[in-house]
């Protein structure tokens, strides 16, 4: 092999020297580089990508993004898939899937009833979301442990039994262990997590969904997905000072939105991307979740190579280099929109409140909370979670809390740090980060999701009390972190928390301003700190049960009496008569996220048993009737109820119902329960001006409709008193619109045509009354 001199890509990408590897076709298919350490009979096949791609540029013939190259390379059928960006449904085969405890139980729940014997594809639990944020780590997870005893007791069996890797409460947030261990270069990824997208800071194409789409997955079921466009994001210059890779992403929230990523993936490129760390880079693709993005990823470089080797993954560092044409954009690949930013000049922002894509630059942050009357004490900051804590953000907080302590400087709110894995936080124990936190009354979280997904047991303030907090968190909707409609929530940088805990005070600036310590007045350098640990990571206590050889005695028990627990029953086919002169339950107006749908915080323990959560659907939306929540009019007792109950006493009476919603349905979390609860309770068609893209999956996927209005202002023709009937079912097919016919009180009939993006295998699961029902009779 001849020496090979550094390269650079068109891309901005730095290539690297290849190593062990040559680039000839046979060498992928002759190496056999491990997935993961944890898993030493499977294998990252890179030979399949090379062999799809080589049909897919002969048959398309121009030059691919990574994203197109990564999902085309996943193809179940490259040579007879039709790929048309934004239309085709694409039939995909990836390399794993990874679940969260909380949707993990209706994942597995699911798996279970398909009767097969193991899953079909690299899979693992994650035992993150159930831990409540109260006394601090040590407390916590003895409480949780406790507390959801019988839930990890199902999970770890249920792993055991169908040869799943399982990591226990206290091992971390899903999207930091799957980046430490499993993520690679190239690969592709599903997670029943809307965070999944996090490993894109390691090259790989890793989307969020619902369970039941982990399921086919896990049965060796292709998975579909919409052919994804390409939003480019084109980075030049560096990042310095203040300026951080959460900058970033919150400088591209505030450019697209909430919804102006959906149905595609957003590939950063350009000369600034070196200047990024592998888990900045996560942090970027983790929070483009809150754009919509179906994933967010980087081209692979030096600094990916880095953090695999520091991670003990030198061998997939090295194959992944060798592998490097087909891990970056080629020259001249069109995007279908591109954004550029120049991170030279990018300043720190500061998003919220209500809602992640509210960005404003931090120069400008002080006049717009005087302007808005935004209560301008900060009670709490907030630092870590899935989308910032890594061993680099935590050192760049704590360099900041030293200068304040070496100033002589208070901490004026109170301040939580959660690591993002078991492995964080033995390593910054024993640096010295966390002794640091301590000193200015931080305190340490357990290894959990914690407040960022409303796991918090806050005592500070009384709900309904006006407040502000400071998270260094994904999202910030109205009640998110601490079920509180009041609390103010502003999604920064760890850095920018940490600085803005010392003031107190939301106008302060530490790029400019000065506090007044007993020596005199104080500023603020710039932070500082350590990409990756110079002395290596300390793995901490080990978490990982691996699932034993022989799982022919393993036994999952569910008891009937469980209110955490319950086992699935199908759902009913196709009814025609089910879409005749029904109800609307609820005309929902404004924003309605997961959140609203199937609210998390206290309702988790309940994401196992359906009948149970399902007591809390829909709770939070807001009827267009009386601008209330959880208040709608109920026909059969003739007075305003809450919506569950509502439900309930519809479908006692044999009455379907469907709900109506505006703009961007179901954004945020990937969570299926927001789909699972309003089929259980009777419902059988959402209809919407727009819908996010895994809460639409996971109606279909259910054997609900979801549809959209053709002119969204005939949102405005439909009241919470008419009856509806859904007409064009009997012909339901691709690409042709149904039709709303709305039956007004007084007898006057109104008809509005509605679109649907139901394919034609998507049509046999709403025919079939799901698609976990259709699986099963195709087992048959």
């Amino acid at each position: 092999m001849l020496p090979f001199l550094p390269r650079v890509a068109k891309s901005g990408a730095k290539l690297l020297p290849k190593q062990t590897y040559t680039r000839s076709l046979a060498t992928f298919s002759n190496q056999k580089v491990q997935i993961s350490n944890l898993e030493s009979d499977k294998f990252i096949n890179y030979q399949r990508i090379e062999d799809n791609l080589k049909i897919v540029r002969d048959r398309l013939g121009h030059p691919l993004t990574l994203a197109e190259k990564i999902v085309y390379g996943h193809l179940d059928d490259a040579k007879n898939q039709d790929i048309e960006r934004g239309a085709s449904y694409l039939k995909l085969r990836p390399d794993r899937v990874a679940c969260q405890d909380a949707t993990a139980q209706m994942a597995l729940l699911q798996f279970m009833s398909a009767g097969l014997p193991s899953v079909a594809v690299p899979t693992t639990v994650h035992c993150d979301h159930l831990i409540e944020a109260q006394k601090g780590g040590v407390a916590d997870l003895a409480r949780a442990n406790d507390i959801n005893k019988e839930v990890y007791s199902f999970l770890s069996s249920c792993s055991q039994k169908y040869n799943i890797g399982f990591w226990k409460p206290g091992s971390g947030i899903i999207h930091q262990i799957i980046l430490e261990n499993y993520a690679f270069p190239g690969g592709m990824m599903i997670g029943t997590d809307s965070h999944t997208p996090n490993a894109g800071g390691l090259g790989m194409v890793a989307v969020g969904v619902g369970g039941a789409d982990a399921v086919d997955v896990m049965a060796d079921i292709p998975w579909e997905l919409k052919c994804p466009k390409v939003i480019g994001v084109k980075l030049t210059g560096k990042l310095s000072g203040w300026t951080t890779p959460k900058d970033v992403i919150l400088k591209v929230a505030g450019i697209l939105t909430v919804k102006g990523g959906t149905g595609a993936i957003v590939e950063y490129f350009g000369s600034g991307v070196d200047s990024i760390s592998c888990t900045g880079m996560a942090t970027i693709c983790n929070m483009g979740a809150e754009i919509g993005a179906t994933t967010s990823l980087f081209p692979f470089n030096s600094r990916m190579a880095d953090y695999l080797r520091a991670t003990k993954r030198e061998s997939i560092a090295n194959y992944a280099t060798a592998f490097q044409h087909n891990l970056i954009p080629d020259a001249g690949a069109k995007y279908d929109q591109v954004i550029e930013i120049d991170l030279n000049t990018l300043e720190p922002h500061v998003n919220g409140p209500f809602t992640p894509d509210l960005a404003t630059p931090l120069s400008q942050f002080k006049d717009a909370v005087i302007k808005n009357d935004w209560p301008r004490e900060l009670k709490v900051g907030l630092i870590g979670s899935c989308t910032n804590s890594s061993y680099e953000d935590m050192s760049r907080s704590a360099s900041l809390a030293q200068q304040a302590l070496d100033a002589g400087i208070p901490a004026k709110a109170k301040f939580t740090i959660t690591p993002g894995s078991e492995q964080i936080r033995a390593t910054i124990e024993r640096d010295g980060q966390t002794a640091v936190f301590d000193k200015i009354g931080g305190v340490v979280l357990a290894n959990a999701c914690g407040p960022c997904i409303g796991q918090w047991d806050r005592q500070d303030i009384k709900k309904g009390e006006k407040n502000s907090i400071f998270i260094s968190y994904n999202r910030n909707f109205t009640g998110r972190n601490d079920a509180n409609p009041a609390t103010h929530a502003f999604v920064t940088s760890p850095e920018l928390v940490t600085a803005m805990v010392f003031a107190g005070d939301l106008t302060f600036n530490p790029m400019t301003d000065t506090l007044q310590g007993p020596n005199g007045p104080f500023k603020f350098e710039a932070p500082s700190g350590n990409e990756l640990p110079p002395r290596g990571f300390d793995p901490g206590v080990d978490t990982y049960q691996a699932p034993p050889k022989d799982r022919s005695s393993v036994a999952v028990d569910v008891s009937p009496t469980s209110d955490r627990l319950q086992l699935l029953s199908p759902f009913a086919k196709y009814n025609p008569k089910n879409y005749e002169n029904i109800d609307v339950l609820i005309k929902v107006k404004g924003k309605c996220t997961t959140d609203h749908i199937s609210m998390a915080g206290p309702w988790l323990k309940y994401r196992g048993h359906l009948d149970n959560i399902s007591n809390n659907m829909l709770i939070g939306a807001i009827n267009i009737s009386n601008n209330k929540a959880n208040s709608i009019y109920n026909k059969l007792t003739n007075q305003f109820e809450a919506v569950p109950k509502t439900a309930r006493d519809y479908k006692a009476a044999g009455k379907p119902w469907v709900v109506i919603g505006d703009e961007n349905y179901g954004e945020g979390s990937s969570r299926e329960h927001a789909a699972l609860e309003v089929r259980h309770l009777g419902g059988v068609a959402v209809i919407v001006k727009s819908f996010a893209r895994i809460h639409e999956t996971n109606l279909k996927k259910q054997g609900m409709l979801p549809l959209t209005f053709a002119n969204p202002a005939d949102y405005d023709k439909i009241n919470p008193e008419d009856l509806v009937s859904i007409v064009g079912l009997d012909s339901f097919q691709p690409g042709v619109p149904l039709t709303l016919r709305v039956t007004k009180p007084e007898g006057t009939k109104v008809d509005i045509k509605l679109n649907h993006t139901f394919n034609a295998g998507q049509i046999g699961w709403f025919k079939a009354g799901s698609a976990l029902n259709l699986m099963a009779e195709s087992a048959k």
